[in-house]
């Protein structure tokens, strides 16, 4: 009997430090796979990243396609705008050219280009100048006939290139657009105004001195 005990007083230390050797095994092979864990869960990180960081260049990049288009676009309605403002201009400038003709000892001399711009510039600066001018001054001035001076302020009142009225006794009187606005300006402050209020208040905000640049005053 007890040579038994001793025998298994002999065999515990054997299983004591077996056990031992078995935990730290198994300490390593769980941390070892914490850390394969660790770098799958970094690597999956990263790939999330990366596909984010993808997704976001993608969509800059759909967005400043989006803009670069979007410029284009606008680029292009800007040119076709002012393609056919250039063009209207034209076409109204070869209006007035046509309708400009230099009656000279009663003949009809029909002007080139140039000459036409140039008489325009003359008939415009002077009427300008002057500020209240007689009709038949001014066609005598330029070489037309009344009448024809007459149609030719017609002409550019319609179109915008001139303001002003003509009175019933034959006088043109140009109206700035500055003077215009102040007229404008002045009823819109007092709301209804008699003719005679008007008339009155104009010859405050409209200057017919010639020569002059000063620009109409503004209400308060």
């Amino acid at each position: 009997c007890n040579v038994a005990e001793e025998e298994d007083a002999e065999e515990v230390p054997e299983f004591q430090v077996s056990g031992k050797i078995g935990a730290k095994k198994q300490r390593k092979l769980e941390e070892k796979q914490a850390r394969k864990a660790q770098r799958e869960a970094e690597e999956a990180e990263r790939e999330e990243r990366r596909k984010l960081e993808l997704k976001r260049e993608e969509e800059r990049r759909k967005e400043e396609e989006r803009i670069r288009l979007e410029e284009e676009r606008q680029e292009e309605e800007k040119r076709k705008a002012k393609e056919e403002e250039e063009k209207r201009e034209y076409e109204e400038y070869l209006k007035l050219k046509e309708s400009f003709v230099v009656e000279e000892e009663g003949v009809e001399e029909s002007m080139t280009e140039e000459q036409s711009r140039s008489f325009l510039m003359e008939f415009l600066e002077y009427i300008k100048k002057t500020k209240v001018i007689q009709l038949e001054d001014l066609a005598s001035h330029m070489g037309l006939r009344t009448q024809d001076a007459i149609n030719r302020i017609q002409d550019l009142m319609a179109d915008g290139t001139l303001t002003g009225v003509i009175d019933d006794r034959g006088k043109f009187i140009y109206i700035t657009a500055q003077e215009m606005a102040a007229v404008a300006q002045f009823i819109k402050q007092r709301g209804r105004v008699s003719i005679t209020e008007l008339a009155q208040a104009s010859n405050s905000l409209i200057n017919l001195q010639p020569d002059s640049r000063a620009v109409a005053p503004t209400l308060a």
